[in-house]
């Protein structure tokens, strides 16, 4: 669910009530449930041969076999599971991106270091590698969950930071009305 905070219609903050005007969406993909299946499988294959095999090779090789299935699908299965959605949250300081349900890759992005934001309507897997945190040294930063639209920060050491979201053209009016006005002075975190 994204919100637009400042429109009318929803329950975000009106000028001049205080509360900090807050930009929230998310990016889902379901195909990535199916790739988590994979995973859970191959663990499930490896505990099967620990528990019931005749394995008559001798025990290290039904050891590596046990931790191959093992470790290939907790690799599977924990690195689609942390993609299976993104959230990003936009507020007067900072855009933060969240994957997965435990948050972790996260990466939070100060305002201040964003020259400015950009809608992509084409961000795809293929041009990032596959899905996921992908790095490329000719395009940037990105978090790719899903094929479709897209937020494109510019950063101010020149690289850019792209994530796929639902709703991504609010994120960039949300984060130019911020980079246009001053953010409130922090208090001191000891005050």
């Amino acid at each position: 669910m994204r919100k637009e905070s400042g429109q009318p219609g929803t329950d975000g903050p009106r000028p001049g009530d205080g509360r900090p005007d807050v930009w929230t969406g998310r990016a889902t993909n379901r195909f990535q449930w199916i790739a988590a299946g994979a995973g859970a499988a191959c663990m499930a294959l490896g505990v099967t041969l620990a528990v019931e095999s005749p394995w008559t090779s001798g025990v290290a090789a039904l050891a590596m076999a046990v931790f191959g299935c093992v470790a290939v699908g907790l690799l599977v299965l924990f690195g689609t599971l942390a993609f299976v959605h993104v959230e990003v949250r936009v507020d007067d300081r900072t855009m933060r991106v969240r994957c997965g349900h435990i948050g972790v890759p996260r990466r939070t992005i100060p305002l201040a270091e964003v020259v400015d934001a950009d809608y992509d309507p084409r961000v795809t897997p293929r041009h990032w590698g596959g899905w996921g945190y992908r790095w490329r040294p000719d395009r940037g930063t990105a978090v790719v969950v899903r094929r479709g639209e897209g937020l494109v920060l510019r950063l101010a050491d020149g690289r850019t930071f792209t994530v796929t979201v639902d709703g991504a053209a609010g994120a960039v009016a949300s984060i130019r009305r911020h980079l246009r006005r001053p953010a409130p002075p922090q208090t001191p975190a000891g005050a």
